[in-house]
């Protein structure tokens, strides 16, 4: 029976989007993995397919949907065998371009949005600092007057996914240091701006096929036609966006466990051990209805949460929850499922490992699981 959240709808595109998923990416992944990086063509491509911006409106390339739209696709892109894909992905169409939809001009969804939704540009969008990672009111990237309308940004990012490949930034500055909260702004900053440069590729744990950037803004001057949204607004305005970005984290690495949980079950009723199939001992047994009991809590979670945003609520505490609770579920779950798997598990072949590696993200980015329980504690009045 389908959750309230979905229609037969987002199961036909649920259809379309796995069929792609897994003639067009899936048989790429292990390529992907080892050079560091996706190419190019995947954003333009999924724009191409309409699956870029499903939750926009036709007239910026989008296809008017709503969140089950959007979990439909996360959901999907995790049969790509490559967390970082999907992340990358996301990062395009759930995170750096709703604050451009939300808050910025027509002339912006023009420049910006549109091209974005078809993939014919990339985004990134930067907000964590050496600084200042879970502590978003600490950063420290300055943006000032330049006396001619424009503004002058200075500082470093960090973490930034598709940020080596970006044409664009979706940018989180401080513009007044007395102001406190209403002291920050956000910008739309071309990469081709003097003064923008990537500083270095990082190399990670996981996600290893998104591009992950350090990158350094030297007096770069940006007009002020690409403030976005209003000026001293932009904590209010990247705290709404961080809701999105963790509702959609939490969709993948939801599905993501899911599919690690599936694989190895149908592993273990095939592995032999000490005369029988390893899943036909009770302490097994009882590891797998532990973890299925677990993901479909998570995702019920998710899917509740989803559809009261969709009805017209902001449930930031149960966001929250669902960060928090789906990030600790598919950790245990990959390192149980890794653990049943044994030596194979740990073998890249089987991609266990990788997914293992992936999913640690989730607790981490977007806000910690620390973070997460500040939030939810204080909804409590503690």
């Amino acid at each position: 029976m389908l959750h309230p959240l979905f229609t037969e709808e987002h199961e036909q595109l649920r259809r379309s989007v796995r069929q792609f998923v897994e003639s067009e990416l899936a048989p790429h992944a292990q390529e992907w993995e080892r050079e560091g990086g996706f190419p190019d063509w995947v954003f333009k491509r999924m724009g191409d397919l309409g699956f870029m911006g499903v939750r926009f409106p036709e007239e910026y390339g989008g296809q008017g949907g709503d969140w089950g739209h959007s979990i439909v696709i996360a959901e999907e892109m995790a049969r790509c065998g490559s967390g970082g894909v999907g992340m990358a992905i996301a990062v395009q169409s759930e995170m750096a371009t709703p604050p451009i939809f939300k808050f910025g001009t027509e002339a912006q969804k023009q420049r910006f949005l549109l091209p974005a939704i078809k993939g014919e540009k990339i985004v990134c969008l930067g907000i964590t600092e050496p600084n200042a990672g879970s502590d978003v009111a600490g950063i420290e990237t300055t943006a000032r007057p330049d006396g001619d309308g424009g503004w002058v940004i200075n500082g470093r990012k960090i973490f930034i996914t598709n940020g080596v490949r970006a044409d664009f930034c979706v940018l989180v500055t401080r513009n007044d240091k007395e102001a406190g909260h209403h002291g920050f702004s956000l910008f739309l900053v071309d990469t081709d701006t003097p003064g923008f440069e990537v500083s270095r590729k990082l190399d990670k744990l996981g996600m290893r096929s998104s591009d992950t950037a350090e990158l350094v803004l030297d007096d770069v001057r940006v007009p002020s036609e690409q403030l976005l949204g209003e000026q001293g607004h932009g904590f209010v305005e990247i705290m709404w966006e961080l809701q999105g970005e963790r509702v959609i984290g939490a969709a993948g690495s939801i599905a993501g466990g899911w599919l690690v949980f599936e694989k190895t079950l149908a592993y273990a009723k095939e592995r032999h051990a000490f005369g029988r199939p390893i899943g036909r001992f009770q302490v097994n047994r009882h590891k797998f209805a532990t973890m299925a009991t677990e993901l479909e809590a998570a995702r019920q979670l998710l899917y509740d949460t989803a559809l009261a945003w969709e009805r017209g609520e902001y449930p930031v505490k149960q966001i929250s929850m669902v960060k928090l609770y789906s990030g600790l579920v598919v950790n245990r779950v990959m390192n149980e499922c890794l653990q049943l798997w044994g030596g194979m598990g740990y073998a890249t072949e089987t991609g266990i490992e990788r997914a293992w590696r992936d999913s640690r993200l989730l607790r981490i980015g977007g806000g910690t699981d620390e973070i997460m329980r500040e939030i939810i504690s204080k909804t409590m009045g503690l």
